[in-house]
């Protein structure tokens, strides 16, 4: 037996290449507090943590891409709210005219809220407009949409965000 001394060692290095590597955790959103522009209504994200996938919308009133997506963000938004999925829309660098102008004309349905300036565009990282935020009920970044086409890929991302995992029972 002394003659295979390195016979443990080994053995327990192979079983660890075998072992699973553990899921690092995505990387945890900034916390926001906001204001909801015409209900008055105050959001702030830390209430939402185990309640709630919140979808942050980066957009502007003045951006084509936003206007092209308006209607289909709406669709959207009303598709999953039931489903404990909140919309907002961050107008960046905007006036709240503008953005009043922008909701009538489009009919939005989701709650919208100004970042004049960027304060919490830049906490997220937002670059430029449409840019689009998911995050989890965990409060984790579930992803990053740059660019257009987010209303097309959400719904994958969304139902995997709200797929519930059964607690294990040891």
């Amino acid at each position: 037996m002394r003659d295979r001394w390195w016979l443990a060692p080994a053995l327990a290095l192979f079983v660890s290449a075998l072992a699973p590597a553990s899921p690092s955790a995505a990387p945890a959103a900034p916390a926001f507090h906001v204001k909801l522009l015409d209900s008055g209504t105050v959001v702030d994200s830390r209430e939402l943590i185990g309640k709630k996938v919140v979808v942050l919308r980066f957009q502007a009133s003045w951006c084509k891409p936003c206007i092209r997506e308006a209607a289909a963000l709406s669709r959207l938004a009303d598709r999953y709210r039931e489903r404990g999925v909140e919309v907002i829309a961050v107008h960046v660098e905007d006036t709240a005219a503008d953005v009043r102008r922008f909701l009538h004309a489009h009919r939005t349905t989701y709650a919208v809220t100004l970042d004049p300036k960027l304060a919490i565009g830049n906490r997220f990282g937002a670059k430029g407009t449409p840019y689009t935020i998911v995050v989890d009920r965990k409060g984790e970044i579930a992803a990053r949409l740059a660019g257009e086409s987010a209303p097309t890929k959400l719904p994958k991302i969304l139902d995997a965000a709200l797929v519930v995992t059964p607690s294990r029972k040891l």
